[in-house]
């Protein structure tokens, strides 16, 4: 397996699509080659904040390393619920930040590429020889190994409280379905799903992902932002937030961090959508659930 970098710098850096392209080799991809870190540090360019901080590798590196050395005996997607508040609460950054995928591309050749390959090293089929994804590396918001816990932690969060984010992150549909729908951005479109969850009324991935569908299709016919409001947004919380990271200490491993101390998810507007949520969900088929297989019976 991939080993932790040598010669990593001081400071966090952005790497863009091209440059990242290089290092992403069949050795890499399956574990058995390290990524020439000298050379991708001769080709990124410094932080727009290069001289905040936030913009330190070491407190990044160190929670990556925690967070493997934490699950070591459990499956690797249990470090999801783990890590992702814990990212987000060290990087503090700002959404239009984070949407240039050069420091996400950074993150995962800089400074974790053997987090990334712990994480997302998977056994191909028909007996092929285990590699993870280049998406993993560099992709999308809502594949990328840092991104999507990034994004999770953003979107999935109530005001400073990340506890919904663990929820979330204990179904990886919520992860791997729900994060690419724009209803997600809804805060209390994105509660009402986690509380369904959190009830139990959500079990399985197969479930979350049924559900998902159901609030998407949902969304083409009935404006959610109508019928359960959310507060409107105050951009001071946050811009304090990220300027008390000068003399903030490093996240806390046992408790959950605290985020920006935003005005929460409006509690009426959650009640609504749980509610009407919870009727789709009932509806909607499920592979598996007797109660679809049913009505499958019954259209055939």
């Amino acid at each position: 397996m991939t080993d932790k970098p040598n010669h990593l710098p001081e400071r966090l850096a952005l790497l863009a699509d091209l440059n990242a392209a290089q290092y992403l080799t069949d050795g890499l991809l399956a574990g058995k080659e390290d990524v020439p870190a000298i050379a991708l540090n001769k080709t990124t360019e410094p932080l727009p904040y290069d001289g905040e901080s936030r913009a330190e590798l070491e407190p990044v590196r160190a929670l990556v390393e925690d967070a493997m050395y934490q699950f070591r005996e459990d499956r690797p997607t249990a470090a999801d619920g783990w890590l992702a508040p814990r990212l987000h609460a060290t990087l503090r950054l700002t959404r239009r930040e984070a949407a240039d995928r050069r420091i996400w591309n950074y993150l995962a050749l800089g400074v974790a590429p053997d987090y990334v390959i712990w994480r997302h090293l998977v056994v191909k089929s028909e007996g092929g020889a285990p590699k993870v994804a280049a998406a993993r590396f560099r992709g999308p918001a809502y594949t990328q190994a840092f991104s999507r816990l990034w994004w999770a932690a953003e979107l999935y969060r109530d005001g400073p409280d990340y506890g919904p984010v663990v929820t979330a992150c204990g179904n990886q549909e919520m992860l791997n379905t729900a994060l690419r729908m724009d209803v997600i951005e809804h805060r209390p479109t994105a509660q009402a799903m986690v509380r369904l969850i959190g009830r139990g009324t959500v079990t399985s991935t197969r479930e979350a992902n049924a559900m998902a569908a159901a609030i998407n299709a949902s969304a083409a016919t009935l404006m959610y932002d109508v019928v359960a409001p959310d507060a409107e947004r105050d951009g001071k919380p946050l811009r304090e937030w990220i300027e008390a990271a000068e003399s903030a200490p490093a996240v806390p491993r046992r408790d959950l961090p605290v985020g920006p101390y935003e005005e929460k998810t409006p509690e009426r507007s959650v009640d609504v959508l749980v509610d009407h949520f919870a009727e789709l969900f009932a509806e909607a088929p499920v592979r598996g659930r007797p109660d679809a297989d049913e009505r499958d019976g019954a259209e055939t």
